[in-house]
């Protein structure tokens, strides 16, 4: 549980602020979107698997190789 100890005098956006970082930190949104639906095994594996190769390209193009790096069975 997520606890934020707020000043007498703090301001409520402050108080927000200091909330909102300390959920992100705890990877709390990640687990609610993780959570928001139910994916099949077969489905969790294959979404794994296309990011897997989004951040293959992504790194190859950040290292400066050829542009024209995409295989056959990359899919957007």
């Amino acid at each position: 549980m997520t606890v934020v100890q707020v000043r007498d005098g703090d301001p409520v956006e402050k108080a927000l602020r200091k909330f909102r970082r300390k959920v992100e930190q705890a990877g709390i949104r990640k687990e609610i979107r993780k959570r928001e639906y139910y994916l099949k095994p077969g489905e969790q594996r294959r979404k794994k698997e296309r990011e897997a190769t989004r951040r293959r390209f992504k790194a190859l193009k950040k290292a400066g190789q050829g542009t024209n790096t995409r295989s056959k069975n990359f899919r957007r």
